[in-house]
């Protein structure tokens, strides 16, 4: 599918576009861990509808779109938080990027890299002091271009 970026239309995920949104996070989540049982998906759905209609009506949660005559193509989503901050700033305002999926037949013609320049700069207005995301392989090329690297400190975690 060749993609005319002049008709590209680029919204910010509302209430009414989630159910839409997490029938592309779980085509994301398929491709990752390959198949799951359709009780799985239902609740995962109904889950998620809930965790992200909340995060968008308290501004944690800030998704776009990005859309061909009216068909969602890609998405990329901030998770927002609070922290405590140190001596220079009682708190920090940081973000993870996530959510970022383009579907397979548009790959590999800049909508991810539009999504990702308009949720940093959506990071930028809100006064984000961090970013943060995981990515595959397939993925560190174009955060790496838009100025994502290797953390400062080191990165450790915990799966519990």
């Amino acid at each position: 599918m060749k993609i005319d970026l002049q008709k590209l239309v680029i919204k910010r995920v509302q209430e009414i576009d989630v159910d839409e949104m997490i029938l592309h996070r779980i085509q994301y989540l398929t491709e990752l861990y390959g198949e799951h049982k359709p009780e799985q998906i239902v609740k995962l759905q109904s889950e998620l509808k809930k965790h992200i209609v909340d995060s968008i009506n308290n501004d944690s949660f800030i998704a776009f779109v990005a859309e061909m005559e009216g068909k969602p193509l890609s998405y990329g989503a901030i998770v927002l938080r609070t922290i405590p901050g140190d001596f220079n700033s009682s708190t920090y305002l940081e973000g993870d990027i996530l959510n970022m999926y383009t579907i397979p037949e548009a790959r590999k013609q800049r909508i991810s890299t539009i999504i990702l320049e308009k949720l940093i700069a959506e990071a930028r207005n809100k006064g984000v002091s961090k970013l943060a995301l995981h990515t595959t392989q397939a993925g560190e090329k174009l955060y790496r271009s838009a100025g994502f690297d290797n953390p400062t400190f080191p990165y450790m975690e915990l799966v519990l």
